[in-house]
């Protein structure tokens, strides 16, 4: 049998994600306490009102005092959800208070043990980030992984419906050498950042590297970013 609060939070969650205005006051009417009670996945209330674009039920929210600051288990905040599926009336609408939050991705989760990016913390290999024989050689490898932003936003691609109650599950886009390699050299454009580096395990690279003693084929799986401002991700 369902724990009775659990209960009324998934009504709660489910009256946010419909915009239901008038069942949204009876809940908060009875049980206030739950307005910033999430979900197992750390969604809102807010969150699901934002994620739908239902400006009224957003606004009661904030009127009742939800926290706009809570962060999912992605690391979103209403915010960060809002500004993603375009909802612009819902964004002014959390954005009205001075000091409101960072998008998730400029955010220092130090507590984590894994970064936005990769399962592993990247090594920033300061000793390679002068040696541009070995920057270009790992820019043209096929193990090599870009990411692409546009307004420090990373392009992301997302699996779910739009409709649909659940969160959508958010994918960080990864490409490779052939994605993006006509872009590399418009720099008037496109500005390409080396992230670093993480060890790729059972790479074959590594030992066609210690036949040949070559540094290049050494295993390591570089990250770049790119940052494309003027280009559209729908070319991607």
């Amino acid at each position: 049998m369902q724990n009775p609060r659990k209960e009324m939070v998934d009504q709660l969650h489910n009256v946010c994600a419909l915009g239901d205005t008038t069942k949204l006051l009876a809940l908060l009417s009875h049980s206030s306490s739950i307005i910033n009670e999430t979900a197992e996945n750390g969604w809102s209330a807010l969150m699901f009102a934002a994620r739908n674009g239902h400006f009224d039920a957003a606004r009661m929210l904030l009127e009742k005092g939800c926290d706009r600051t809570l962060v999912n288990k992605s690391r979103q905040t209403a915010l960060d959800i809002a500004k993603f599926w375009g909802h612009k009336h819902i964004v002014d609408l959390l954005t009205q208070s001075k000091g409101g939050p960072k998008p998730y991705f400029l955010q220092n989760a130090k507590e984590e043990h894994e970064n936005y990016f990769s399962s592993t913390f990247l090594d920033r290999k300061s000793d390679k980030r002068t040696d541009s024989n070995w920057l270009k050689y790992k820019q043209t490898q096929a193990s090599s992984i870009y990411l692409i932003f546009s307004s420090l936003s990373p392009l992301v691609s997302l699996i779910g419906a739009k409709d649909s109650v659940q969160e959508p599950e958010i994918k960080l886009c990864r490409l490779q050498y052939e994605d993006v390699k006509e872009y590399l050299s418009k720099s008037d454009v496109v500005s390409l950042i080396f992230l670093g580096v993480d060890k790729q395990v059972n790479n074959p690279c590594s030992t066609e590297a210690e036949k040949r003693g070559t540094e290049e084929d050494d295993g390591l799986v570089a990250w770049f970013a790119l940052n494309m401002n003027n280009i559209s991700a729908e070319q991607f």
